[in-house]
């Protein structure tokens, strides 16, 4: 049996990012929402969208990177 130990930290490290995009997003907009109210709970939620344009950005550009580099080792 072959344990592939670099998927299972990718999928680890998955998880524990969604988890903790998770917790930030409802955590984080439902204290807002307690304290403040619903309508500052909706800019909250614009904000940290707002917020999470250039995390995502950074991702994209790494993940094409990768794919360029893996294309130009197979050749």
């Amino acid at each position: 049996m072959i344990r592939d130990l670099r998927k299972y930290a990718r999928q680890t490290m998955f998880r524990l990012a969604a988890l903790g995009v998770f917790l930030f997003l409802v955590v984080g907009i439902g204290l807002i929402a307690w304290f403040y109210g619903p309508s500052a709970a909706i800019g909250g939620l614009l904000c940290m969208g707002v917020g999470f344009i250039p995390i995502l950005l950074i991702l994209v550009f790494f993940a094409v990177a990768d794919w360029i580099v893996k294309r130009a080792n197979q050749e």
